[in-house]
């Protein structure tokens, strides 16, 4: 930290509101070269060259309109895709024998134009089709007209579709973006119908489609993740401008599906329970509805939309049969159990369904009842709902691939698929080759770490650790307390052992004030009213405030008791907490438990070699402040949980390594931060950034930044102007706000995990080492992005983190900016390896992810009234969350 010399720093930066300045409005800026500091090295990259012979062919788009016999809009993929493809088989002659490429709902692409700009067409489908659109009630909502409905359904029927020219696309507007040469065409535009080209062969396999990646129905690519949940390997494949030309980027890629099978199977697997009698059915409602099974006896496919209200020996419906004592014979209605028509009438001997519900696969008004034992989950449909830490931990361990194998895997897809082979890609000349495309690369090297006592420390492989060393800077701690919420384990030998390895690391920790066993009889109440009676110990037994408690939860992994502490502690009494849940406990665990402490204390555990000296470039002369920025969202299919942005800015400048987090709620599902500036009705400002300048200010002698550093996380390419004109110009309005004229000069970069570009040595057998970075042949033809690989991947094929400079008014040169950004990978305080990521980028997740646990189990323990504050006007105002007592405001709470 950086020394008091010369006097306390002022509390708060001086504030002299002036009428605010206009805002500059930015643009994404170019590459201004490449880097050369490193060692070289060659690499394979998921990239496949792609040849376009025949640059001036030129795609047609035409907007595509179906409707039924009594003029309904047909919509639906599925249906769409199956009428088109007969409109091609019926009318080919008067379509020029012209192949199309459809997305499956409004849009058709040709290569060249059709006959006529506008064409309209009438399609008869026949009853194969409709076989999958079965699930109308029949008569009073009978099974026994499932029969009749199964004949109908090979009824044929009509369609009528509507083509209508809308643009040109020209192919060689593609070529003219590796030139930097503007077209009046989008390249973007081009690039979509070539995906569209690969997103139509997949759904002609049969494949689920789920963006860019298509899933095959093959069990030997399902993996059982638990939970009535399968895990399908697939492929990711999409068409990309580089530096190096058009390019295939193909990939390994995993979703989730419902297990297919027997519905009860899945029930009993997602409830986890061993007999049928256990089963929620409130539950199970929730979880069915909407999906579509396959009655095993008839082949055909329906929708749930519901439960039988009665099981299945119970529920009756209204059924016509034959009365031969009737003096016409005409047929009479008579009320019969779902579960007797099925053993009567159709000879089917139910087991454990009749006491059970019935699937309900009719309309809201008009029932179809199938027993739950004669069906199956179709196969293939998404799962979208958030997995459990059990369910990711298996996926994760079931669905990794060392890089040889995931070469293998790729190289071998794209041969199978015959991407060559399709029609319109052939009617433009495009041809892939076949092999990882080469690209150069480069090794930077690692930076020198200095711990306690100034002593060198190097990092080999990306790793290092405090064997036989101290922490650069060490807090003592005299007053701190244990509670234990867990009934196994022994908290006086977990004090006792921290106490040993605290010293060993130089952090003086004196003997707990106490040790507070949670009462037994409290285990039994709701997670809230644990941590109360927990706290009105702590308040009883000790004569003061602590200014450490360590807390030991439950043995499993995400308790409850999580979010309530944390809130107990950081929001309403300010005492810094680390939560603990051991299951083994050596000299490794406790060491990492330390620098968690440590961080949170005010220490600092590892510093870089260049921030000890001050000789960081472009940072060390002029105040600087690195800033990390993060949006996490809910779960999804939880539109109603409101998302929370978090933003970190360093501190004690020109130090690097310690930061402050600035946490708020915003609108669901919204990427964009909307508190970084936040004006009030008195004039004042209650935004994020207000919050990060004044603590900077406090903590560097009174020294106001000049430079912003921004690090935004979770952003994708379409919204990286949001990011310059709704962001940036917040953050300048924020800080004109404090009284200032001059705005600090800005260098903006978007860091990017989820994407598909994996690095590969030649070998394949072990993973690329740490510190490579490739700003050549794979990246933007025109953009400054790079990929870089700073951490160790020890296990699976590591993936790059993708930076893309969208400003940079500092002006970095590309061999600077390469050389911070690695070295920020390596001031995670945390950890003791390099991050795949830099650390700002993961301080900012921590805080989103912890503070909105604070939101998590309010929410669960409010009755639905709170969710009622719903009214005629339009949704309830985004509740705000607690703010952080002043005693750990300014501290790494999220370490």
């Amino acid at each position: 930290m950086e020394k008091e010399a010369g006097g306390s720093p002022p509390l708060s930066m001086p504030i002299n509101v002036k009428p605010e300045l206009t805002v500059p409005n930015h643009s994404i800026i170019s590459r201004r070269g490449f880097g050369s500091s490193g060692r070289s090295i060659s690499l394979l990259a998921n990239h496949f060259k792609v040849s376009v012979n025949a640059k001036d062919a030129v795609f047609y788009q035409y907007s595509v309109s179906i409707t039924s016999e009594d003029n309904r809009a047909v919509e639906g993929k599925g249906i769409g895709r199956k009428i088109i493809d007969k409109l091609y088989q019926t009318y080919s002659s008067e379509l020029a024998g012209k192949r199309f490429a459809y997305d499956g709902e409004k849009s058709l692409y040709t290569v060249g134009p059709l006959p006529q700009n506008r064409l309209e067409f009438t399609v008869v489908l026949e009853g194969s089709f409709a076989k999958r659109e079965i699930g109308s009630p029949g008569n009073g909502g009978s099974p026994a007209a499932s029969s009749k409905r199964s004949k109908r359904s090979f009824q044929s029927k009509t369609f009528k579709v509507e083509i209508s020219y809308a643009a040109k696309i020209p192919l060689k507007s593609i070529a003219l973006a590796f030139k930097g040469v503007e077209s009046e065409h989008n390249n973007q535009d081009a690039l979509r119908v070539l995906d569209i080209i690969l997103r139509q062969q997949a759904a002609n396999r049969g494949c689920l489609l789920v963006r860019q990646s298509f899933f095959l129905d093959d069990p030997k690519n399902f993996t059982d993740v638990g939970g009535g949940v399968t895990g399908v390997r697939g492929f990711h494949s999409s068409f990309r401008t580089t530096q190096g030309g058009l390019s295939l980027n193909m990939d390994v890629s995993t979703t989730m599906i419902l297990t297919p099978g027997p519905v009860i199977d899945f029930l009993k697997a997602n409830q986890n329970v061993q007999e049928p009698r256990y089963i929620d059915w409130v539950k199970a409602k929730r979880m069915l509805k909407n999906l579509r099974v396959r009655h095993e006896l008839r082949k055909m496919e329906f929708k749930i939309i519901g439960l039988s209200e009665k099981p299945c020996n119970q529920q009756y419906f209204p059924m016509k049969v034959k009365n031969g004592d009737s003096a016409n014979g005409e047929p009479q209605t008579v009320e019969i159990t779902v579960y007797e028509y099925f053993t009567r009438h159709c000879g089917i001997e139910l087991t454990y369904s009749a006491y059970l519900p019935c699937l309900d696969v009719g309309k809201p008004k008009r029932p179809n009842y199938l027993p739950i034992e004669l069906c199956s989950l179709v196969s293939l449909q998404r799962y979208t709902k958030a997995l459990s830490s059990m369910q990711r931990a298996s996926l994760v361990e079931k669905s990794r691939q060392k890089p040889l194998d995931r070469m293998r895997t790729v190289t071998d897809a794209l041969i199978n698929y015959h991407y060559d082979d399709d029609s319109v890609l052939s009617a433009c000349g495009v041809s892939i080759e076949k092999q990882l495309m080469q690209v150069d690369g480069r090794i930077l090297e690692t930076p020198k770490l200095k711990v306690g006592n100034s002593e060198d420390c190097f990092p080999r492989n990306g790793r290092w650790n405090f064997n036989n060393k101290t922490l650069w800077k060490s807090t003592s701690i005299e007053r701190w307390a244990v509670v234990n919420f867990s009934a196994r384990c022994d908290t006086s030998q977990i004090s006792r052992d921290l106490i040993n390895c605290g010293r060993r690391k130089g952090i003086q920790i004196g003997r707990p004030y106490t040790l507070i066993e949670e009462d037994p009889q409290s285990r039994r109440g709701s997670p809230l009213a644990r941590v109360e009676k927990m706290f009105e110990q702590i308040i009883s037994k000790l004569p003061s405030e602590p200014e450490f408690i360590l807390c030991v939860l439950p043995e499993r992994k995400n308790s409850d008791i999580y979010g309530p502490w944390k809130k107990k502690c950081l929001s309403d009494f300010g005492i810094v907490t680390q939560c603990i849940s051991p299951f083994k406990i050596n000299d490794q665990y406790l060491t990492n438990v330390l620098l968690k402490i440590n961080s949170k204390l005010g220490g600092i555990n590892s510093l870089l070699a260049i921030e000890d000296s001050r000789h960081i470039p472009l940072i060390k002369d002029t105040p600087t402040i690195i800033l990390g920025m993060d949006v996490s969202h809910g779960s999804p299919g939880r539109s109603d949980i409101p998302s929370v942005a978090a933003v970190v800015g360093s501190l004690y400048w020109p130090l690097i390594s310690r930061y402050r987090a600035s946490v708020r709620t915003q609108s669901p599902k919204m990427e964009m931060i909307d508190a970084l500036f936040k004006p009030l009705a008195n004039g004042n400002d209650d935004g994020i950034m207000r919050e990060l300048l004044v603590e900077f200010f406090r903590t560097s002698n009174g020294r106001k930044p000049k430079q912003i550093i921004v690090f935004r996380d979770g952003v994708s390419e379409s919204q990286f102007s949001q990011v310059l004109n709704i962001e940036v110009e917040q953050m300048i309005k924020a800080y004109q706000h404090l009284g200032e004229v001059d705005v600090p000069k800005f260098t903006v970069i978007v860091a990017q995990k989820n994407h598909h570009t994996k690095l590969f040595q030649a070998s394949g057998h072990e993973n690329v080492p740490p510190g490579i970075v490739v700003d050549t042949k794979i990246v933007h033809p025109r953009n400054y992005d790079f990929y870089m690989c700073a951490h160790a991947g020890m296990i699976g094929t590591s993936r790059p983190a993708h930076y893309h400079v969208l400003l940079d008014e500092i002006g970095f040169s590309p061999d600077d900016l390469q050389s911070l950004i690695h070295s920020l990978s390596y001031v995670y305080q945390r950890s003791t390896c390099a991050m795949s990521i830099v650390a700002p980028v993961c301080y900012a997740h921590l805080a989103a992810q912890q503070m909105g646990q604070f939101m998590k189990f309010e929410d669960l323990s409010e009755t639905s009234s709170g969710q009622g504050s719903m009214t005629c006007a339009g949704p309830a105002p985004v509740p705000e969350l607690p703010r952080l007592h002043k005693n750990v405001a300014n501290s790494m709470f999220f370490c």
